[in-house]
């Protein structure tokens, strides 16, 4: 059964009562707010006065048929997908439908497992759809800076809350390019430090031999070139927060200064036997599994145990597929007023290659994207082919892993034939064969062309 906060709402249109029935209980069972209509003249009622995010119509009825529902949906309704259900199943009935607008086609008898996964993928392309037309929600954008709107982003979001209430260490866990120091950043302006410093220090970008006295500072004559002293990042961010990003690649030497720092809340500069007391509170961060890292000896436990009050682990993109689409329409947004240009829109193929990509860069790898397609492509919509090789070739070796080959061929054989509008001799040269052969591969492939 769906868990949702807000059902979508399905019209169930049927001159059969007891299929009204069925679907009606089965789909309200799965978490759906259900409306039925015997007939076409009852269902356009329905839509003229009620918002529906999905119609499930059958084909054939008295009066009018099923298509002429679709056509209706589709001239008056752009925000309404539409899905037929039949017992006479024909190829040439397959395409009519998926031309005249049917999202999805489904033959009786089926299943409730084929019933709620042909609603699923309907209802998918819808939310795609809207995703790309919608205005950004204001609530979104007041997330502390982040963007997301998917249930594993209100778990950080509700982490970040809790965090910022407390003067506790954090360590912040996640892939590259997940946005560890925009979790950091917003800690440290939710907190009652906000009015201090906020200072983020590279570890890995420093050199080692450079490090301690970045961090902690030094003094006049410390060494060749100390000609004055000055402050290092933990007197800078002194009553605020230092944010230690890459926090795994400090030496094992700089690691017990650290790990003073954390016992103490003192630090000594460079070339001073006299310790000073800092008020700082730190947050650290890593893509790599300290826990790991401390069994190989190259991290120290007793340091890891100090950083590890609280863990806020960011999921990567490919576990908040929802926020792709929301933040891939923030960046077009972003780079066109950058180039004072017109905000692209993107094609439902597009949209649908963007969200089921892996992006195992992240967040920074789709801003990558995104930026480059703003300003490389010249038309207004952005769709599929314009899309980077590697992105729409993982798409379709994804598709093809989970299918069998005469599902393969059948998927072929259905667009050929939608194609050229349900013309077999044509679809028959198109495919190299002929007709004969064409008509013994729909038959033999009947339950996977319906």
């Amino acid at each position: 059964m769906r868990d949702t906060l807000e059902k979508e709402r399905i019209l169930v249109v049927d001159d059969s009562p007891e299929t009204l029935e069925m679907l009606e209980r089965n789909l309200t069972f799965e978490g759906y707010d259900v409306l039925t209509a015997p007939g076409v003249a009852e269902a356009i009622k329905i839509l003229d006065d009620t918002i529906v995010d999905l119609v499930i119509t059958d084909h054939k009825m008295p009066k009018s048929s099923g298509m002429d529902l679709i056509r209706y949906v589709r001239e008056n309704l752009r925000n309404t997908e539409v899905m037929m259900i039949t017992g006479y199943a024909t190829v040439e009935g397959a395409v009519g439908a998926i031309k005249s607008g049917a999202e999805e086609y489904l033959t009786k008898p089926f299943t409730d497992e084929e019933l709620f996964a042909a609603v699923r993928r309907a209802l998918d392309k819808r939310r795609l759809r809207m995703a790309s037309q919608d205005r950004l929600p204001q609530s979104i954008k007041s997330q502390y800076g982040i963007l997301g709107e998917s249930e594993p982003m209100n778990e950080v979001f509700s982490a970040i809350s809790k965090a910022a209430s407390t003067p506790a260490t954090i360590l912040i866990t996640g892939q590259s390019g997940t946005g560890k120091e925009l979790v950091a950043r917003a800690i440290h302006y939710s907190s009652k430090r906000a009015s201090a410093p906020f200072v983020p220090v590279n570890c890995g970008g420093i050199p080692e031999t450079l490090l301690e006295s970045e961090l902690f500072g030094y003094v006049k004559g410390a060494f060749t070139g100390a000609l004055e002293s000055r402050a290092g990042f933990f007197q800078t961010a002194d009553g605020g927060t230092i944010f230690l990003d890459e926090v795994s690649e400090t030496s094992l030497a700089m690691q017990v200064k650290l790990l003073r720092v954390l016992q103490e809340r003192e630090i000594s500069m460079v070339g001073s036997t006299q310790p000073r007391k800092v008020n700082v509170r730190i947050l650290a961060a890593t893509n790599k599994n300290l826990v790991a890292l401390v069994k190989k000896g190259s991290f120290r436990e007793d340091l890891y145990y100090r950083l590890h009050v609280i863990e806020i682990t960011i999921p990567p993109l490919q576990q908040r597929r929802d926020d792709v689409i929301l933040l891939a329409r923030h960046f077009a947004r972003k780079y066109s007023e950058e180039a004072e240009k017109t905000e692209p829109r993107f094609s439902d193929e597009a949209l649908k290659i963007l969200r089921n990509y892996a992006w195992p860069g992240n967040v920074r790898e789709l801003e990558n994207v995104i930026h480059s397609l703003v300003v490389m492509t010249d038309s207004d919509v952005i769709d599929a082919p314009d899309l980077p090789d590697l992105m729409r070739y993982a798409g379709v070796r994804e598709r093809g892993l989970h299918r069998t080959l005469d599902e393969v061929e059948a998927d072929h054989i259905r667009n050929v034939l939608a194609s050229v509008g349900g013309n077999k001799t044509r679809a028959a040269e198109i495919l190299g064969i002929d007709r004969k052969t064409l008509r013994e591969k729909t038959k033999r492939l009947k339950p996977n062309l319906e």
